[in-house]
């Protein structure tokens, strides 16, 4: 089986890519032993995180188990997650 992206623990809501992931392909998603699939809506660069799921707008982003941020606007299953649709949480003074 080809894997196109992972999953480092089973609460994360996004996946990491292990390779370029073009739009509109069914990527493979490697959670442990299991796989899942998500159609990526668009072109997914090595590294980069995509979503494996609807994320709402404010719900935090969960990866390596480990929340990286928050969601800025909703993000659709297998859209790119980056600085565009997160905002980071960490080391904010404003938000203590």
């Amino acid at each position: 089986m080809r894997r196109d992206a992972i999953v480092i623990k089973r609460q994360d809501n996004v996946a990491t890519a292990i390779r370029d992931i073009p739009a509109g392909r069914m990527a493979e998603v490697g959670v442990g032993e299991q796989s899942v699939s998500v159609t990526v809506g668009m072109d997914i660069s090595f590294g980069h995180k995509l979503s494996l799921r609807h994320i709402r707008s404010g719900e935090e982003i969960i990866k390596y188990g480990t929340v990286i941020g928050r969601a800025t606007r909703d993000i659709q299953p297998g859209e790119h997650v980056h600085v565009h649709n997160v905002e980071s949480t960490r080391g904010r003074g404003d938000l203590a």
